[in-house]
């Protein structure tokens, strides 16, 4: 006997605790193991009986009465009209039959014969005693047997087939009923969580890696120092938010920041999408989200994050067709989970959307989310940082200034500023450059808030007319205050503009005032204007300014109580409500003379804007013709060369806030 050490076995891999004990108890195997068995026996069985028959030749019924006039028949069995036989002697295939045969035997070599057993159809026109007459002179033994209906093998079929489905049948319903017990059955995959796992310790996430959101980042803090030391807050009673809501635009982070959270904390992280719960099923929702919180409460202290709750979180009842729908089973089992939690349970629950409007208000209570955090798009600090996060692994051009470049992507977000400098990136590239230059991040900037280049030439009638129109924007923008500055004018088509003229904040701004919009609305309505003074007519160019500035107007009637005769109310509609049925249902709170007065505020306000814009172009006529004349000849001006041009912009930030004229303000007062 050897004493060298037996190699001991791996270890099996882990499972969880009663999983073995389900295997070996389930029946799944031998079942399977059953039908396979069956459907092998009866193929096996088909080819042996298939094979035991033997070659036969079919023959011709004058073939058969030669060879038993040649005494050639052994034996034969007459089956109603078919006759099975037996030769005594293999004869030669009748050379007729075969084209090839005939050949071969002009050729000298030996012709084919047929098999030893044969088969024929009697002819209905021969008389069968006088056939059995010859056989037995022959000396032929004589077989019969009745014809065959076939009942038998289709009585076979029927039943191996019935049996068959009903041991399937018997099998799924097995694996279901296991599956709906908590084991993993053929329909385990739809109530089982499609939440993903996220290892912390392969791709960790902190809050270095996230730019800006400072005050968010504070707010989120409180979470990370909880799943750290939990006992801390528990000594003195506190209870730390079971949810935390993250609301914002889209692109602003709110993703990144859970992740961040569960890579500062250190726990595992478990993300999904609100529209994973829905499917067609009845209740699969509901098991899923059973399932999603098991296995979170399985691995607490986690980190359970549902992005776009929206989707599943909506108001119960609003819409048509009542509240009875999957939806809203799957939104009640959320709050009964979020309710199951214990106060010692270590799971935070973080939610995003980007309207939490629609959200219902028993998922917003304290006690589920607690905690509403605002994701906001990130201020002129927050960008820059941002933008330094973005291009660390790019090389840059020494001219490249992300201030800047900051400083002119006021309202893109996180993933604005992401996809700008991967444009730059690839853009440079396409031009054969070691690093990537100011250029191209303006060529990125262009691309992404006036849209790509398009390849249509327009002809020299449009382009002068296009030149015109946007140099009466442009024109306005640079001698009206309050307007944000003018950073680029051109009349090369972009997405699906004919030309753009495009304006840029010289600072983060969360209010304006009525004169800024006022000023606002005279600049979009620029464009029409300048078609008016130069040409005494008006075009279809315009149809996407007066949507803005009746959009804009619209609101400083109804949202802003910017209207002398209507007063500060609100009278605000359904435009907004993101739920048909409930808009159906909404009762307006004004009345129809209201809605009247409304209209007309609305055209007053609109009216006094495109006076003013015919005015200031009427009385800088001779520059709007030299802008415009400019504008045709290169295709693209940008600010400086527009100084250039027509001279310096108005000072906006010293009228923008002087006070009003004393008529203006007169005006203001009166009823």
């Amino acid at each position: 006997m050897s004493n060298e050490p037996t190699p001991s076995k791996p270890p099996a891999p882990e499972q969880p605790a009663g999983e073995e004990a389900k295997q070996s108890s389930s029946p799944r195997l031998p079942i399977r193991n059953l039908v396979v068995v069956g459907l092998l026996l009866l193929a096996i069985g088909l080819v042996f009986s298939a094979r035991g028959a033997g070659p036969v030749s079919e023959i011709r019924y004058d073939v058969f009465r030669s060879q038993v006039e040649a005494d050639n028949v052994a034996e034969v069995t007459i089956e109603g009209q078919r006759i099975q036989g037996e030769f005594r002697d293999p004869p030669l295939k009748p050379v007729e039959e075969d084209a090839d045969e005939a050949a071969a035997q002009d050729d000298g070599k030996e012709p084919e014969r047929l098999h030893k057993k044969f088969v024929t159809v009697l002819s209905p026109l021969v008389d069968s005693s006088e056939l059995d007459q010859e056989l037995l002179a022959q000396g032929v033994k004589i077989n019969s047997r009745v014809p065959s209906d076939g009942a038998g093998m289709l009585l076979f079929i029927n039943l191996g087939v019935a049996i068959l489905l009903f041991g399937l049948i018997f099998f799924m319903f097995r694996r279901t009923r296991d599956q709906l017990m908590g084991g993993g059955g053929i329909l385990s995959s739809f109530t089982k969580s499609p939440a993903q796992r996220h290892d912390v310790t392969k791709q960790q996430i902190t809050f270095e890696d996230v730019a800006g959101l400072e005050g968010v980042k504070t707010d989120l803090q409180e979470i990370v120092d909880f799943l750290k030391s939990p006992e801390r807050f528990q000594k003195l009673g506190g209870r730390v938010p079971k949810g935390v809501l993250l609301m914002g635009p889209p692109g602003t982070g709110k993703t990144l920041l859970a992740r961040a959270v569960a890579g500062e904390a250190g726990v595992p992280f478990f993300s999904i999408s609100g529209s994973e719960f829905i499917q067609m099923f009845v209740g699969v929702g509901a098991g899923r989200v059973r399932d999603m919180f098991k296995t979170a409460k399985d691995a607490a202290p986690s980190i359970l994050f549902i992005d776009e709750v929206d989707a599943v979180g909506r108001h119960r009842g609003a819409g048509m067709g009542g509240g009875n729908d999957e939806r809203e089973q799957t939104l009640n089992q959320i709050l009964s989970e979020m309710d199951g939690f214990l106060p010692n349970e270590s799971v935070i629950v973080l939610a995003a959307t980007n309207r939490p409007d629609v959200l219902d208000p028993a998922l917003l209570r304290p006690g589920r989310f607690d905690r509403h955090v605002t994701v906001d798009r990130p201020t002129l600090k927050g960008r820059i940082e941002i933008f330094g996060v973005h291009v660390r692994d790019v090389p840059l051009d020494d001219d490249v200034d992300l201030k800047r470049l900051a400083a002119g992507t006021v309202g893109l977000t996180g993933a604005d500023i992401r996809n700008l400098v991967n444009e730059a990136a690839l853009w440079a590239t396409r031009q054969n450059k070691t690093a990537v230059s100011m250029e191209d991040f303006e060529h990125a900037r262009d691309r992404i808030l006036m849209g790509p280049k398009r390849e249509e030439v327009l002809n020299e009638e449009e382009k002068e007319k296009t030149a015109y129109h946007e140099a009466g924007h442009a024109l306005l923008a640079w001698l009206l205050p309050g307007n944000r500055k003018l950073h680029k004018v051109t009349v090369i088509p972009r997405g699906r503009a004919l030309g753009v003229t495009q304006l840029l904040p010289d600072e983060d701004r969360l209010n304006l005032g009525q004169r800024d919009l006022d000023a606002y609305l005279a600049q979009i309505l620029g464009g029409r204007s300048a078609e008016k003074l130069i040409y005494n007519e008006l075009s279809a160019g315009a149809e996407n300014d007066l949507q803005n500035a009746t959009k804009v107007a619209r609101r400083m009637v109804t949202h802003w109580g910017m209207s002398d005769r209507l007063g500060p109310v609100s009278y605000q509609a359904g435009e907004d409500e993101p739920f048909l049925g409930k808009e159906f249902t909404e009762q307006r709170h004004f009345s129809d003379h209201t809605a009247q007065v409304i209209d007309e505020e609305v055209k007053r306000i609109l009216l006094e804007a495109a006076e003013r814009a015919d005015q200031v172009l009427a009385a800088n006529r001779e520059k709007l013709v030299k802008l415009t004349e400019e504008l045709i000849s290169r295709e693209e001006l940008s600010d400086r060369e527009v100084e250039e041009i027509i001279g310096p912009a108005v000072g906006r930030e010293k009228q923008s806030h002087a006070p009003a004229p004393k008529d203006e303000e007169q005006r203001n007062m009166q009823p």
